[in-house]
């Protein structure tokens, strides 16, 4: 059986074993055995949560199971509004999309395969 929590409105909240049936209907306070309603505590983490990051995960919860999608055409529209406010001069090596492209070190055999220059070879990027 779950544990539900009651508000007794001289004692405060308390929490007593019911049936799933009976979750929505109201318990006697064990000390003064007066009938008091059931309540759903908010754990503080979620009550002092910043409000962008509490969006953002009811946004991910809702797209868990049907993500949003977008056409081509849309995902094009968004990359250049993020250019757009991505401002920057050169000065700044902010490495971002703008930034000059660094060659990588990485080599490959004849055979395709990955070669590693460095002494580490049990060090792979991915």
């Amino acid at each position: 059986m779950p544990l539900y929590d009651y508000k007794c409105p001289d004692h405060g909240v308390f929490q007593e074993l019911a049936t799933m049936a009976d979750h929505d209907k109201p318990s006697f306070c064990p000390q003064c055995k007066t009938m008091s309603a059931r309540v759903i505590l908010i754990p503080p983490a979620v009550a002092q949560m910043i409000k962008e990051k509490r969006e953002a995960m009811e946004r991910n919860e809702k797209a868990q199971h049907a993500p949003e999608f977008m056409t081509s055409s849309q995902f094009h529209e968004r990359e250049r509004e993020k250019e757009e406010r991505h401002q920057h001069d050169n000065r700044n090596k902010c490495g971002c999309s703008n930034a000059p492209k660094r060659k990588s070190n990485l080599l490959y055999t004849a055979e395709g395969n990955k070669m590693f220059p460095s002494m580490r070879p049990w060090m792979i990027s991915h």
